[in-house]
């Protein structure tokens, strides 16, 4: 028996020992698969294929080469929301694949995990602008961190992110377990209302754009919070 997982960072099976087993699975509650072991090769060499380190090395390349761009007479402040703002993106992106393929029909299932990781990357940069370019004094970090709201919420959300970017991996998912994964994983969905917060509380007044992300990603959350509430009323896709 094998019991579908989906989350922000990838689409997994596990059987009933919690192992994870990778394979094509229906995860609309449509009818049941049979699954053989040559489908399961098959799924996972196109999990593994080549598009998803595409979008990896995409992500990569915009990181490299952004400090070349014009960035204006504040460089440090420009690349630092630079580096924000697309690790926002992608995590709008990334909460934004499971009601796509359940409302649109759009499956982008196989670059989930790769768009997670590379929202993680982003802000992972924003951060090291932070702290190397623009703080530069340690005992300034902390005290910034304490004093201004807007940061202690920003690092309250990369704070939920890193677990999950540690343990988006297959050892770690063998390791934990199912229940204790899935668990883990939806940490993925205030990590991105802390995000839209951080970037609403950081500028100066009222302004749209920040206001657009939030809304999105609320929004986002509440269609995935609909079609689990939709999944749970159902009996759970199995495959046997």
């Amino acid at each position: 028996m094998l019991l579908a997982t989906r989350h922000i960072f990838g689409t997994e099976l596990w059987n009933k020992h919690g192992a994870i087993v990778l394979a094509r699975v229906h995860l609309t509650g449509g009818p049941d698969e049979q699954l053989d072991e040559q489908s399961e090769q098959r799924f996972a060499a196109r999990f593994y294929s080549p598009y998803i380190y595409t979008v990896y090395g995409a992500h990569l390349l915009a990181v490299l080469s952004r400090p070349y761009w014009g960035l204006g007479v504040e460089p440090i402040k420009a690349l630092e929301h630079a580096y924000g703002a697309a690790g926002l993106k992608a995590l709008v992106v990334t909460l934004a694949v499971t009601p796509l393929r359940s409302f649109a029909g759009v499956n982008l299932l196989k670059f989930r995990r790769a768009l997670g990781l590379s929202a993680f990357f982003y802000i992972v940069a924003h951060l090291l602008v932070w702290l190397l370019l623009d703080v530069q004094q340690i005992g300034q970090i902390w005290a910034d961190i304490l004093k201004r709201p807007y940061i202690t919420v920003g690092m309250a959300g990369f704070a939920l992110l890193l677990p999950l970017a540690l343990t988006s991996n297959n050892i770690s998912i063998r390791r934990l377990g199912a229940t204790r994964w899935r668990t883990l994983h939806r940490l993925s969905y205030p990590a991105a209302i802390l995000g839209g917060v951080h970037y609403v509380m950081l500028v100066k007044g009222f302004q749209i754009e920040p206001m657009l992300y939030l809304s999105a990603i609320l929004g986002l959350i509440s269609l995935r919070s609909r079609t689990l509430g939709r999944k749970t009323a159902q009996p759970p896709s199995r495959v046997s």
